[in-house]
Protein backbone atom coordinates (compact mmCIF):
# COMPACT_ATOMS: atom_id res chain seq x y z
CA UNK A 1 0.00 0.00 0.00
CA UNK A 2 1.30 3.32 -1.07
CA UNK A 3 2.01 5.47 2.00
CA UNK A 4 -0.21 8.80 2.15
CA UNK A 5 0.81 12.28 -0.07
CA UNK A 6 0.12 16.18 0.94
CA UNK A 7 -1.27 18.50 -0.70
CA UNK A 8 -0.12 21.84 -0.32
CA UNK A 9 -2.35 24.92 -2.00
CA UNK A 10 -0.76 28.34 -2.32
CA UNK A 11 -2.45 31.50 -3.07
CA UNK A 12 -0.82 34.46 -4.41
CA UNK A 13 -1.45 37.92 -5.88
CA UNK A 14 -1.91 36.97 -9.71
CA UNK A 15 -3.13 33.22 -9.28
CA UNK A 16 -2.74 29.43 -7.18
CA UNK A 17 -0.81 26.39 -7.46
CA UNK A 18 -1.13 22.81 -6.22
CA UNK A 19 1.45 20.68 -5.04
CA UNK A 20 1.04 17.23 -3.77
CA UNK A 21 4.39 15.27 -2.36
CA UNK A 22 4.86 12.04 -1.07
CA UNK A 23 6.36 10.78 2.43
CA UNK A 24 9.84 11.59 1.02
CA UNK A 25 8.66 14.77 -0.54
CA UNK A 26 9.51 14.30 -3.94
CA UNK A 27 6.76 15.73 -5.59
CA UNK A 28 3.81 13.92 -7.72
CA UNK A 29 1.77 16.54 -9.10
CA UNK A 30 1.85 20.47 -9.64
CA UNK A 31 -0.89 22.64 -11.38
CA UNK A 32 -1.52 26.49 -11.45
CA UNK A 33 -4.40 28.46 -12.59
CA UNK A 34 -3.77 32.24 -13.28
CA UNK A 35 -6.85 35.00 -11.70
CA UNK A 36 -7.81 36.63 -14.26
CA UNK A 37 -8.11 40.23 -12.66
CA UNK A 38 -5.41 39.99 -9.97
CA UNK A 39 -5.53 43.62 -8.85
CA UNK A 40 -9.25 42.71 -8.02
CA UNK A 41 -9.44 39.27 -6.92
CA UNK A 42 -12.29 38.15 -5.24
CA UNK A 43 -13.77 35.57 -3.08
CA UNK A 44 -15.44 34.40 -6.14
CA UNK A 45 -12.18 34.20 -7.86
CA UNK A 46 -10.55 32.03 -5.17
CA UNK A 47 -13.68 29.34 -5.04
CA UNK A 48 -13.17 29.10 -8.18
CA UNK A 49 -9.48 28.50 -8.84
CA UNK A 50 -9.71 26.03 -5.39
CA UNK A 51 -12.26 24.18 -7.96
CA UNK A 52 -10.28 24.30 -10.72
CA UNK A 53 -7.43 22.53 -8.80
CA UNK A 54 -9.11 20.24 -7.12
CA UNK A 55 -10.34 18.67 -10.16
CA UNK A 56 -7.17 18.66 -11.55
CA UNK A 57 -6.10 16.34 -9.22
CA UNK A 58 -5.54 12.37 -10.70
CA UNK A 59 -7.99 10.30 -9.28
CA UNK A 60 -5.56 7.93 -8.32
CA UNK A 61 -3.39 10.55 -6.43
CA UNK A 62 -6.55 12.25 -4.76
CA UNK A 63 -7.39 8.85 -3.06
CA UNK A 64 -3.69 8.82 -1.44
CA UNK A 65 -4.24 12.29 -0.08
CA UNK A 66 -3.46 12.17 4.14
CA UNK A 67 -2.61 16.11 4.89
CA UNK A 68 -3.48 19.39 3.35
CA UNK A 69 -2.53 22.87 4.14
CA UNK A 70 -3.25 26.26 2.43
CA UNK A 71 -1.10 29.48 2.41
CA UNK A 72 -2.44 32.59 1.12
CA UNK A 73 -1.45 36.40 1.14
CA UNK A 74 -0.36 37.84 4.12
CA UNK A 75 -2.89 40.66 5.42
CA UNK A 76 -5.75 39.98 2.79
CA UNK A 77 -9.04 39.36 5.44
CA UNK A 78 -12.69 39.61 5.02
CA UNK A 79 -15.79 39.15 6.82
CA UNK A 80 -18.02 36.62 6.42
CA UNK A 81 -21.64 35.34 7.94
CA UNK A 82 -22.75 32.25 9.90
CA UNK A 83 -22.37 30.61 6.42
CA UNK A 84 -19.01 31.49 5.75
CA UNK A 85 -20.42 33.66 2.68
CA UNK A 86 -18.58 36.93 2.32
CA UNK A 87 -19.91 40.13 3.52
CA UNK A 88 -18.57 42.85 1.76
CA UNK A 89 -15.54 43.09 -0.48
CA UNK A 90 -11.78 40.79 0.64
CA UNK A 91 -9.66 43.80 1.42
CA UNK A 92 -6.34 42.38 -0.30
CA UNK A 93 -3.00 43.54 0.90
CA UNK A 94 -2.39 45.90 -1.33
CA UNK A 95 -5.83 47.63 -0.92
CA UNK A 96 -4.67 51.27 -0.17
CA UNK A 97 -8.69 52.00 1.43
CA UNK A 98 -7.52 52.21 5.25
CA UNK A 99 -4.47 53.40 5.08
CA UNK A 100 -5.82 56.04 7.41
CA UNK A 101 -7.05 53.94 9.63
CA UNK A 102 -3.96 51.86 10.02
CA UNK A 103 -2.16 55.94 10.82
CA UNK A 104 -4.78 55.90 13.54
CA UNK A 105 -4.03 52.72 15.18
CA UNK A 106 -0.73 53.03 15.41
CA UNK A 107 -1.09 56.17 17.49
CA UNK A 108 -3.44 54.65 19.73
CA UNK A 109 -2.20 50.43 20.34
CA UNK A 110 1.46 49.52 21.56
CA UNK A 111 4.27 49.02 19.68
CA UNK A 112 5.80 46.61 18.06
CA UNK A 113 2.70 45.35 17.04
CA UNK A 114 1.58 44.49 13.28
CA UNK A 115 -1.90 46.67 12.46
CA UNK A 116 -2.35 46.84 8.13
CA UNK A 117 -4.30 43.86 8.59
CA UNK A 118 -6.31 45.12 11.15
CA UNK A 119 -7.33 48.55 9.74
CA UNK A 120 -8.72 46.47 6.92
CA UNK A 121 -10.95 44.52 8.75
CA UNK A 122 -11.89 47.86 10.84
CA UNK A 123 -12.72 49.22 7.73
CA UNK A 124 -14.61 46.14 6.32
CA UNK A 125 -16.25 46.52 9.60
CA UNK A 126 -17.50 50.46 9.03
CA UNK A 127 -18.57 49.79 5.90
CA UNK A 128 -20.41 46.49 6.14
CA UNK A 129 -20.77 45.53 9.93
CA UNK A 130 -23.77 44.19 11.53
CA UNK A 131 -25.44 41.45 13.39
CA UNK A 132 -24.87 38.97 10.10
CA UNK A 133 -21.22 39.51 10.58
CA UNK A 134 -19.85 36.70 12.62
CA UNK A 135 -16.44 35.97 11.42
CA UNK A 136 -13.23 38.07 10.62
CA UNK A 137 -10.98 35.98 8.56
CA UNK A 138 -7.81 35.96 6.74
CA UNK A 139 -7.72 34.31 3.32
CA UNK A 140 -5.63 31.34 4.18
CA UNK A 141 -8.36 30.41 7.02
CA UNK A 142 -11.49 31.10 3.98
CA UNK A 143 -10.24 28.79 1.56
CA UNK A 144 -9.47 26.10 4.68
CA UNK A 145 -13.07 26.66 5.92
CA UNK A 146 -14.48 26.03 2.73
CA UNK A 147 -12.52 22.34 2.34
CA UNK A 148 -13.11 22.25 6.48
CA UNK A 149 -16.82 23.08 6.23
CA UNK A 150 -16.11 25.22 9.61
CA UNK A 151 -14.69 28.33 10.78
CA UNK A 152 -10.66 27.18 11.58
CA UNK A 153 -8.26 28.61 13.72
CA UNK A 154 -5.99 30.97 11.96
CA UNK A 155 -2.17 30.06 11.93
CA UNK A 156 0.11 32.58 13.93
CA UNK A 157 2.01 34.19 10.75
CA UNK A 158 -1.52 35.17 9.40
CA UNK A 159 -2.32 36.80 12.74
CA UNK A 160 0.81 39.08 12.92
CA UNK A 161 0.22 41.41 10.50
CA UNK A 162 -3.77 41.31 12.44
CA UNK A 163 -2.27 42.72 15.66
CA UNK A 164 -1.67 39.29 17.43
CA UNK A 165 1.67 39.23 20.02
CA UNK A 166 4.05 37.15 18.22
CA UNK A 167 5.57 36.30 20.96
CA UNK A 168 2.60 34.63 22.94
CA UNK A 169 0.60 33.79 20.02
CA UNK A 170 -2.25 35.85 21.06
CA UNK A 171 -4.74 38.73 20.59
CA UNK A 172 -3.96 41.68 22.90
CA UNK A 173 -6.71 43.25 24.80
CA UNK A 174 -6.67 46.35 22.81
CA UNK A 175 -7.41 44.26 19.49
CA UNK A 176 -9.70 42.18 20.72
CA UNK A 177 -11.62 45.85 21.92
CA UNK A 178 -11.90 46.44 18.67
CA UNK A 179 -15.23 45.79 17.02
CA UNK A 180 -14.07 43.18 14.52
CA UNK A 181 -11.46 42.07 17.29
CA UNK A 182 -14.21 39.97 18.74
CA UNK A 183 -14.91 38.01 15.72
CA UNK A 184 -11.45 37.20 15.36
CA UNK A 185 -10.53 33.41 15.61
CA UNK A 186 -8.20 31.49 17.85
CA UNK A 187 -4.45 31.18 17.05
CA UNK A 188 -2.51 28.00 16.41
CA UNK A 189 0.69 27.08 15.09
CA UNK A 190 1.45 26.29 11.96
CA UNK A 191 0.42 22.95 10.67
CA UNK A 192 -1.74 22.18 13.91
CA UNK A 193 -4.42 19.28 12.85
CA UNK A 194 -7.50 21.34 12.46
CA UNK A 195 -9.90 18.29 11.63
CA UNK A 196 -10.94 16.21 8.84
CA UNK A 197 -12.35 17.71 5.82
CA UNK A 198 -15.64 18.38 5.19
CA UNK A 199 -18.38 16.05 4.06
CA UNK A 200 -19.67 18.36 1.62
CA UNK A 201 -15.71 19.15 0.29
CA UNK A 202 -14.67 15.22 0.12
CA UNK A 203 -18.48 14.61 -1.38
CA UNK A 204 -17.93 17.44 -4.00
CA UNK A 205 -14.14 16.79 -5.16
CA UNK A 206 -13.86 12.97 -4.17
CA UNK A 207 -11.47 13.95 -1.28
CA UNK A 208 -10.83 10.72 0.84
CA UNK A 209 -13.16 11.28 4.14
CA UNK A 210 -10.04 10.82 6.20
CA UNK A 211 -8.12 13.37 4.39
CA UNK A 212 -6.43 15.82 7.67
CA UNK A 213 -6.45 19.66 7.17
CA UNK A 214 -3.40 21.54 9.32
CA UNK A 215 -3.05 24.69 9.74
CA UNK A 216 -1.00 27.24 6.87
CA UNK A 217 0.88 30.19 7.17
CA UNK A 218 1.75 32.97 4.89
CA UNK A 219 2.59 32.98 0.77
CA UNK A 220 5.72 34.33 1.76
CA UNK A 221 6.84 31.92 4.83
CA UNK A 222 5.53 28.96 2.69
CA UNK A 223 8.11 29.85 -0.32
CA UNK A 224 10.70 29.91 3.11
CA UNK A 225 9.85 26.48 4.73
CA UNK A 226 10.08 25.39 0.73
CA UNK A 227 13.39 25.87 0.93
CA UNK A 228 14.67 24.00 3.57
CA UNK A 229 16.03 26.56 5.63
CA UNK A 230 16.52 25.45 9.45
CA UNK A 231 19.67 27.17 11.24
CA UNK A 232 20.24 30.46 12.37
CA UNK A 233 21.57 32.68 9.67
CA UNK A 234 20.29 30.97 7.00
CA UNK A 235 18.53 33.58 4.70
CA UNK A 236 16.21 33.49 1.97
CA UNK A 237 15.94 36.34 -0.92
CA UNK A 238 13.06 36.48 -3.17
CA UNK A 239 14.17 38.07 -6.13
CA UNK A 240 10.47 39.21 -7.42
CA UNK A 241 8.54 42.18 -8.08
CA UNK A 242 10.67 43.75 -5.46
CA UNK A 243 13.33 42.46 -3.08
CA UNK A 244 12.35 40.13 -0.11
CA UNK A 245 14.68 39.37 2.69
CA UNK A 246 14.27 36.90 5.40
CA UNK A 247 16.59 36.06 7.71
CA UNK A 248 16.47 33.19 10.89
CA UNK A 249 17.43 34.30 14.04
CA UNK A 250 18.25 33.79 17.39
CA UNK A 251 16.62 36.96 18.57
CA UNK A 252 13.15 39.04 17.40
CA UNK A 253 13.87 42.26 15.63
CA UNK A 254 11.28 44.40 15.20
CA UNK A 255 11.51 48.57 13.38
CA UNK A 256 8.21 49.61 11.99
CA UNK A 257 9.61 52.43 10.59
CA UNK A 258 11.97 50.13 8.08
CA UNK A 259 8.89 47.42 7.51
CA UNK A 260 11.06 45.14 9.21
CA UNK A 261 9.29 42.49 12.07
CA UNK A 262 9.31 38.99 12.55
CA UNK A 263 7.25 36.05 12.64
CA UNK A 264 7.54 33.23 15.08
CA UNK A 265 9.33 30.47 13.91
CA UNK A 266 9.60 27.44 16.16
CA UNK A 267 12.05 28.28 18.80
CA UNK A 268 13.75 31.33 16.08
CA UNK A 269 12.43 34.20 14.79
CA UNK A 270 11.47 34.86 10.60
CA UNK A 271 12.97 38.36 10.91
CA UNK A 272 11.92 40.03 7.16
CA UNK A 273 12.02 42.85 5.30
CA UNK A 274 11.80 44.29 1.86
CA UNK A 275 12.80 47.08 -0.78
CA UNK A 276 10.53 48.37 -3.14
CA UNK A 277 13.24 48.41 -5.72
CA UNK A 278 12.99 45.31 -7.63
CA UNK A 279 12.33 42.63 -10.71
CA UNK A 280 9.55 44.89 -11.43
CA UNK A 281 11.98 48.09 -12.95
CA UNK A 282 14.19 45.43 -15.45
CA UNK A 283 10.40 44.28 -16.36
CA UNK A 284 9.66 47.93 -17.28
CA UNK A 285 12.95 48.25 -19.23
CA UNK A 286 13.86 44.28 -20.87
CA UNK A 287 11.75 41.39 -21.77
CA UNK A 288 12.82 38.06 -20.39
CA UNK A 289 14.76 37.10 -23.53
CA UNK A 290 16.53 40.42 -24.07
CA UNK A 291 17.38 39.66 -20.05
CA UNK A 292 18.87 36.39 -20.55
CA UNK A 293 20.95 37.50 -23.58
CA UNK A 294 22.15 41.02 -22.01
CA UNK A 295 23.33 39.39 -18.65
CA UNK A 296 25.57 36.83 -21.29
CA UNK A 297 27.56 39.58 -21.50
CA UNK A 298 28.14 40.93 -18.05
CA UNK A 299 31.47 39.96 -16.41
CA UNK A 300 30.24 39.99 -12.97
CA UNK A 301 33.65 40.22 -11.74
CA UNK A 302 34.42 43.50 -12.26
CA UNK A 303 32.61 46.66 -11.12
CA UNK A 304 30.25 48.61 -13.27
CA UNK A 305 30.65 52.65 -12.84
CA UNK A 306 27.16 53.19 -12.46
CA UNK A 307 25.29 54.24 -9.46
CA UNK A 308 22.09 53.60 -9.82
CA UNK A 309 18.81 52.78 -7.30
CA UNK A 310 16.08 51.11 -9.41
CA UNK A 311 12.89 51.81 -7.89
CA UNK A 312 9.80 51.79 -9.70
CA UNK A 313 8.37 54.80 -8.45
CA UNK A 314 9.91 57.25 -5.63
CA UNK A 315 9.87 56.04 -2.18
CA UNK A 316 12.14 53.59 -0.31
CA UNK A 317 11.46 52.34 3.13
CA UNK A 318 14.14 49.17 3.63
CA UNK A 319 16.96 49.24 3.59
CA UNK A 320 16.76 52.98 3.98
CA UNK A 321 13.58 54.41 5.06
CA UNK A 322 13.20 57.86 2.54
CA UNK A 323 9.74 58.23 1.20
CA UNK A 324 10.74 60.64 -1.01
CA UNK A 325 14.13 58.61 -2.57
CA UNK A 326 13.70 59.34 -6.42
CA UNK A 327 15.02 56.49 -8.42
CA UNK A 328 18.14 56.80 -10.24
CA UNK A 329 17.68 55.40 -13.40
CA UNK A 330 20.39 56.99 -15.12
CA UNK A 331 22.96 58.01 -16.73
CA UNK A 332 22.19 55.21 -19.43
CA UNK A 333 24.71 53.90 -21.38
CA UNK A 334 24.39 52.79 -24.93
CA UNK A 335 25.61 49.53 -24.43
CA UNK A 336 22.19 47.88 -23.11
CA UNK A 337 24.67 44.98 -21.58
CA UNK A 338 26.20 47.82 -19.59
CA UNK A 339 23.18 49.50 -18.44
CA UNK A 340 21.84 45.84 -16.90
CA UNK A 341 25.21 45.35 -15.16
CA UNK A 342 24.65 48.53 -13.05
CA UNK A 343 21.48 48.25 -12.23
CA UNK A 344 22.18 44.05 -11.43
CA UNK A 345 25.47 45.18 -9.33
CA UNK A 346 22.86 48.41 -7.67
CA UNK A 347 20.13 45.63 -6.34
CA UNK A 348 22.91 43.48 -5.51
CA UNK A 349 23.99 46.43 -3.27
CA UNK A 350 20.42 46.79 -1.78
CA UNK A 351 20.02 43.09 -0.60
CA UNK A 352 23.50 43.55 1.13
CA UNK A 353 22.80 46.79 3.10
CA UNK A 354 19.36 44.62 3.91
CA UNK A 355 20.99 42.55 5.60
CA UNK A 356 23.63 44.64 7.42
CA UNK A 357 20.43 46.53 8.26
CA UNK A 358 18.90 43.56 10.17
CA UNK A 359 22.06 42.72 11.79
CA UNK A 360 22.02 46.42 13.36
CA UNK A 361 18.88 45.85 14.35
CA UNK A 362 19.95 43.15 16.39
CA UNK A 363 18.89 39.79 14.46
CA UNK A 364 21.86 37.29 13.81
CA UNK A 365 24.01 37.86 11.09
CA UNK A 366 23.16 36.12 7.65
CA UNK A 367 25.53 33.59 7.17
CA UNK A 368 24.47 31.67 4.16
CA UNK A 369 21.92 32.87 1.48
CA UNK A 370 19.34 30.84 -0.31
CA UNK A 371 17.32 32.34 -3.43
CA UNK A 372 14.16 32.51 -5.25
CA UNK A 373 12.02 34.51 -7.59
CA UNK A 374 12.45 35.45 -11.12
CA UNK A 375 15.85 36.03 -10.97
CA UNK A 376 17.37 33.28 -8.93
CA UNK A 377 18.65 31.49 -11.93
CA UNK A 378 20.73 34.45 -13.39
CA UNK A 379 24.05 33.49 -13.02
CA UNK A 380 25.49 37.11 -13.70
CA UNK A 381 23.27 38.43 -10.90
CA UNK A 382 24.60 35.74 -8.54
CA UNK A 383 27.65 36.29 -8.64
CA UNK A 384 26.97 39.87 -8.37
CA UNK A 385 25.31 39.21 -5.13
CA UNK A 386 27.92 37.07 -3.82
CA UNK A 387 30.50 39.73 -4.32
CA UNK A 388 28.53 42.73 -2.36
CA UNK A 389 27.32 39.85 0.24
CA UNK A 390 30.64 38.18 1.25
CA UNK A 391 28.75 34.93 1.70
CA UNK A 392 27.76 32.57 -0.51
CA UNK A 393 24.19 32.02 -2.83
CA UNK A 394 22.60 28.79 -3.02
CA UNK A 395 19.72 28.07 -5.87
CA UNK A 396 17.38 25.77 -3.71
CA UNK A 397 15.71 22.13 -5.82
CA UNK A 398 12.22 23.89 -5.02
CA UNK A 399 11.09 27.60 -4.31
CA UNK A 400 7.54 27.32 -4.58
CA UNK A 401 5.44 28.04 -2.18
CA UNK A 402 2.69 25.46 -2.59
CA UNK A 403 5.80 23.38 -2.12
CA UNK A 404 6.40 24.88 1.37
CA UNK A 405 2.73 24.16 2.22
CA UNK A 406 2.72 20.78 1.16
CA UNK A 407 5.88 20.10 3.65
CA UNK A 408 3.91 22.02 6.18
CA UNK A 409 0.90 19.73 5.30
CA UNK A 410 2.81 16.46 5.89
CA UNK A 411 4.88 17.44 8.49
CA UNK A 412 2.90 19.64 10.55
CA UNK A 413 4.28 21.14 13.65
CA UNK A 414 7.19 18.91 13.71
CA UNK A 415 8.63 21.44 10.85
CA UNK A 416 8.64 24.28 13.10
CA UNK A 417 8.79 22.96 16.44
CA UNK A 418 7.74 24.59 19.64
CA UNK A 419 10.12 25.51 22.34
CA UNK A 420 8.99 26.25 26.29
CA UNK A 421 7.14 29.29 26.22
CA UNK A 422 10.15 31.09 28.49
CA UNK A 423 12.10 30.75 25.46
CA UNK A 424 10.84 33.36 23.19
CA UNK A 425 12.29 36.75 24.01
CA UNK A 426 10.94 40.00 22.38
CA UNK A 427 14.47 41.49 22.67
Amino acid sequence: MKAGAALGLDFGTSGARACVIDHTEQVLFEAQVDFPRPREQSPHDWADALDTLLGALPADLRSRLAFCAVDATSGTVLLTDAGLRPVGPALAYFDARAHALALELERSLPRPLQLDALARLLWLWREHGGPRVVHAMHQADWITARLLGRAPPTDWHNALKTGADAASASWPDAVRALPPGALLPAIVAPGTELGRVGRAAARRFDLPPALVLRAGTTDGNAGFIATGATRPGQAVTTLGSTLSLKLLSSTRVDAPEYGVYSHRFGPLWLASGASNAGGAVLRQLFTDARLQELSSRIDAETDSPLDLYPLPAPGERFPVRDPLLLPRLQPRPADDAAYLHGLLQALAGIEAAGYRKLAELGATPAAAVFTTGGGARNPAWTRLRERALGLPVHLVPHTQAAFGAARLALRGTRLLPSPDPGAFHGD
